[in-house]
């Protein structure tokens, strides 16, 4: 009886890793938000895999329990409903909430200069390093071999004595 409660026991917690592996991310939809036609359901489900919510910062409103991302995935909702595209509904979404508003910023306008900022700063680096490194090699050693009369004469004493 023994050995099978342990063997059972092993067995719940060797899968109990594997259970929580493969689970299924929990989305926060409420039943009362889901819309009738499942196509619209869909493409209301993907636009909103897209956009953060604004209290949960790295979350998407699909994932988020946040009020304003419940208001966020009806006026997503709501925008499919009246028929918008989905380029619409992304446009009348960062134009309500500003750009933050997307989980993947676009790399236009003024965004370039941060997306390109990284790789610049690298470039940058590296070229003060290289820099750096071939003025220290081609460098002298101060003083070496540069002795004066003066100082020959208070070495050779130093090293009689």
């Amino acid at each position: 009886m023994m050995r099978l409660f342990l063997a059972l026991w092993l067995a719940l917690v060797g899968l109990a890793p594997l259970s929580i592996m493969t689970a299924a991310p929990a989305y926060a939809v409420l039943p009362d938000e889901i819309l009738d036609d499942p196509a619209l359901e869909s493409r209301a489900r993907e636009l909103s895999r897209g956009l953060r919510c604004m209290v949960c910062r790295n979350e998407s409103i699909d994932e988020s329990n946040a009020e304003l991302a419940r208001d966020m995935r009806i006026l997503v909702r709501e925008r499919l409903v009246a028929g918008d595209s989905d380029q619409e509904v992304v446009e009348f979404v960062v134009d309500r909430y500003g750009e933050y508003a997307l989980l993947k910023p676009t790399t236009g306008g003024a965004n370039w200069l941060l997306w390109a900022a990284g790789p610049l700063m690298m470039l940058l680096a590296l070229g003060v390093g290289i820099s750096y490194l071939r003025t220290r090699q081609s460098a002298t050693e101060v003083g070496a071999g540069h002795l004066s009369d003066e100082e020959k004469a208070k070495l050779s004493k130093i090293l009689e004595d």
